[in-house]
């Protein structure tokens, strides 16, 4: 059976980010969860909100993907989160991701943001991508 395009586009971003030397040094291990545990040493990311659309054309089958990852921190203010953010963006963006049942087409980061949480304990990085892939033929 196939997988989905959304998770399997998933499993790639995550092999993709977890093996890269530099961030993971930078999170203190391979600290990239879907469900974080509940005490999970800070830094690190998790897999947020994804969306999928139908892009297909009249004779091409697609999906638009929004996939969003958090970057979680206690640094002692916002620049450990944006150096996090900006490493994530620097890999992703344009990569050429190999998929297991999908081709993607297009990776691009479209949104980011660094603020503090509510309890003034933590920060909270969003870093939003948008994807297009097909069915593989």
């Amino acid at each position: 059976m196939a997988l989905s395009a959304s998770w399997d586009l998933q499993q790639s971003v995550y092999n993709f980010l977890i093996n890269d030397a530099v961030l993971t040094s930078m999170l203190g291990g391979q600290s990239i969860y879907d469900d974080a545990p509940q005490r999970a040493s800070y830094p690190y990311i998790t897999f947020g909100r994804s969306s999928v659309r139908d892009w297909s054309t009249g004779t091409d089958l697609g999906k638009e993907h929004v996939i969003t990852l958090h970057v979680w921190s206690k640094g002692g203010g916002k620049r450990e989160t944006h150096e996090i953010i900006d490493k994530i963006c620097e890999k992703l963006h344009d990569e050429s991701l190999l998929l297991t049942d999908h081709d993607l087409i297009n990776l691009r980061c479209e949104f980011s943001e660094a603020r503090r949480t509510p309890d003034g304990e933590k920060y909270h990085g969003i870093v939003r991508y948008r994807a297009v892939t097909e069915p593989s033929s």
